[in-house]
């Protein structure tokens, strides 16, 4: 399996700058259900984690 790049993507970036632009939305929504984030973001340490998941607003991560 391929390495998931999700901590320099740059749709992500896309929603760190400007969360309403439409690559933002897309992003976040992708995120919603995308097999690579959810392997990244549960990988991380649990402080990390949280971070990210109040960031993004992603209940079911923290």
């Amino acid at each position: 399996m391929a390495k998931h790049n999700c901590e320099h993507c740059g749709f992500r970036a896309k929603y760190d700058t400007n969360p309403a632009s439409f690559l933002g939305r897309v992003w976040r929504w992708h995120a919603g259900f995308c097999p690579g984030w959810k392997k990244h973001i549960t990988s991380l340490p649990k402080d990390e984690r949280v971070r990210l998941a109040e960031k993004y607003d992603m209940e079911k991560f923290k």
